[in-house]
């Protein structure tokens, strides 16, 4: 984006006075869910702050945790010390528990192509690419790992609704540790801008012959 762009999307975002993720007045995450399920097909969003959150989400919404062996798409060494970390092992045969795309300014037009053939439970899209931060979604069909997903990243609540009265909404959801993964909705907001567009078609430029 240009900084102009960039510049009028954080005043937008600075002046509605909802810049942290746990308010419920907050327009932008949902923004953002809303234009990556259209662009991918996927049912579900859960926005997260980067791409080892979000493919931990991504395991923890299937039940997968210390102990288990995963198939794990682009294990590279950072992420292979995550997953250690959580106590799952990288490299199971079998279908991949998520599959993996990484955007940035050369590919951000292209998610719906580049995820038209992910078969997996859970997608993982790593927006940090488009500079803007850290950043990354899962993308699901799944109501069920979604809700666990979605669970993971806020600690010490159910969701968003629930988080200020602490009530237990399904207590077949809580995880045994819950992180921070929540993300900005600044963030959310340029992501959205940059995707939207990269979408729009280009406009020629110049003399016509």
């Amino acid at each position: 984006m240009e900084l102009f762009d960039t510049a009028t999307v954080l005043a937008r975002v600075l002046t509605t006075g909802v810049v942290m993720s746990i308010e419920k007045s907050d327009r932008e995450l949902p923004g953002l869910e809303r234009l990556l399920t259209k662009q991918t097909g996927r049912a579900r969003a859960v926005l997260v702050n980067s791409r080892t959150a979000a493919v931990h989400a991504a395991l923890a919404g299937q039940g997968i945790g210390h102990g288990d062996t995963a198939a794990v798409p682009e294990p590279d060494a950072a992420l292979g010390r995550f997953l250690n970390w959580l106590g799952v092992t990288a490299g199971a045969p079998g279908p991949a528990a998520c599959d993996y795309v990484s955007l940035d300014s050369a590919n951000a037009d292209q998610l719906g192509e580049l995820t038209r053939a992910s078969t997996a439970p859970a997608l993982v899209v790593d927006l940090t690419g488009l500079g803007f931060g850290p950043a990354a979604a899962v993308l699901t069909d799944d109501d069920r790992v979604w809700a666990r997903a979605e669970r993971l990243k806020i600690f010490g609540a159910y969701d968003l609704r629930t988080m200020w009265t602490q009530e237990e909404a399904d207590a077949s959801l809580v995880p045994g540790v819950q992180f921070n993964y929540r993300l900005s909705p600044l963030v959310a907001a340029c992501v959205r801008m940059a995707l939207t567009q990269a979408a729009r078609p280009a406009t020629p430029t110049g003399a016509r012959s």
